[in-house]
């Protein structure tokens, strides 16, 4: 019980601590296996009937950074940071259910014989729905988005989720799918002097109603 304890209480703190980055080491680097790891913890965030529906850019290089950077208020964490994330959320489309839910029975979760049953629930939420659509791909991008935030401050990088850009011509420059939308941009990296701790939150009792 003691390890555990001591897990979790780390894992708070992790979250209690976390602060956005504006100040990035601009010399510093990720490797390409330190972002896919990111990627890979972003993706075990929770999405409605596990339609993953998300997907990320990786701006690694000074070229892709530079064809960002006007389109986002040439805001400088996005030159400067390691790596700039396009996060970017699918509509939810319950026609994919199927294919994403194979691996889940492959691997002994979820009997075959469900798989329609959560398609045809799926379809009854989404289909012929557009707002709902895309409030689903804003979650779902948003979800992951946090997990990756949370994994990076555990590696000791910086991080700050940015929603100051153009989104349609995010949209038209790296070439997003008509069923995409540019959710966020999040700047990960090492830091630089000069961030802000976090700021100070409401109190738990100004934002909760005890029922």
């Amino acid at each position: 019980m003691t390890n555990v304890t001591t897990e979790i209480n780390a894992i708070i703190e992790c979250i209690v601590s976390r602060r956005s980055s504006k100040f990035y080491d601009p010399t510093a680097v990720l490797s390409d296996d330190q972002i896919r790891e990111l990627v890979r913890i972003g993706t075990t965030a929770p999405t409605s009937f596990n339609l993953q529906n998300w997907r990320f850019i990786a701006l690694r290089t000074p070229e892709a950074k530079a064809r960002l950077s006007p389109i986002a208020w040439n805001q400088p964490a996005i030159r400067e940071a390691a790596v700039t994330f396009i996060v970017i959320g699918k509509l939810a489309d319950a026609s994919t259910l199927p294919l994403r839910l194979a691996s889940v029975v492959e691997a002994g979760i979820m009997p075959a014989c469900m798989v329609p049953e959560s398609e045809r629930r799926a379809r009854s939420l989404y289909d012929d729905q557009p707002q709902r659509q895309r409030d689903e791909a804003m979650r779902s991008a948003t979800f992951g988005a946090a997990a990756m935030i949370y994994a990076a401050h555990s590696f000791g990088l910086g991080s700050t989720p940015m929603i100051g850009f153009d989104a349609e011509a995010v949209h038209q420059e790296f070439g997003l799918g008509k069923n995409e939308v540019p959710v966020m941009l999040l700047t990960v990296g090492p830091e630089r002097v000069g961030n802000w701790p976090q700021k100070p939150r409401m109190l738990v009792t100004d934002v909760l109603d005890l029922i």
